[in-house]
């Protein structure tokens, strides 16, 4: 596998999709079209989808999702990284199995104390609700970006993408990315 030309740092959300009924969205106070964070009232949406036949697990996160589809666009695995941190436990092991399955390289960190993020996507005719419940995904460190494999992926990318919302998580991974793009003059 080559040197990914592309690494994204995020926050990474294992979406959790499924259609559901009216009775679904006024259980949960839900609205078409909207995205919440995850409310105590929200907790057993999580369970009740996963128990759905027709249930999907989907690498999640706005710059994951980036990276995903940018490695779509290049067709031959491994030319994108993703760097984020996740829980040790089953939505984890689903959401690397998607990122696998999808051919960007996932570079996990792993919180042992922290379940991993996820996102309820509730879809109802043909819209649909998002309900996030970030846990791991704040919970990313630098010092898992300055250890030996995560460093090698950073000095030959090309391009290093975020959200915005992963300045608020780590920063200071956010100003080690930005030197060493700065120093090879990438973007």
């Amino acid at each position: 596998m080559s040197s990914p030309a592309i690494l994204g740092m995020g926050n990474p959300l294992l979406d959790i999709s499924a259609e559901v009924t009216q009775a679904t969205f006024e259980k949960y106070g839900l609205e078409p079209g909207n995205a919440i964070l995850a409310e105590e009232k929200h907790k057993p949406l999580y369970d009740e989808l996963t128990a759905m036949k027709d249930v999907k697990y989907i690498a999640g996160g706005a710059t994951q999702n980036s990276i995903r589809v940018a490695q779509w666009m290049l067709q031959e695995p491994g030319h994108t990284a993703y760097m984020g941190c996740i829980g040790a436990d089953d939505f984890g092991k689903k959401l690397q199995d998607a990122c696998k399955a999808d051919g960007v390289q996932a570079m996990y960190m792993v919180d042992s104390s922290t379940p991993t993020g996820k996102c309820a996507v509730t879809i109802l005719d043909k819209e649909r609700s998002l309900t996030t419940e970030l846990s791991a995904a704040n919970n990313y460190k630098a010092s898992h970006l300055q250890e030996a494999a995560q460093m090698k992926v950073l000095e030959s990318a090309k391009v290093v993408y975020s959200a915005g919302f992963f300045i608020t998580v780590s920063p200071e991974s956010m100003d080690i990315a930005s030197e060493k793009m700065l120093e090879k003059k990438g973007t």
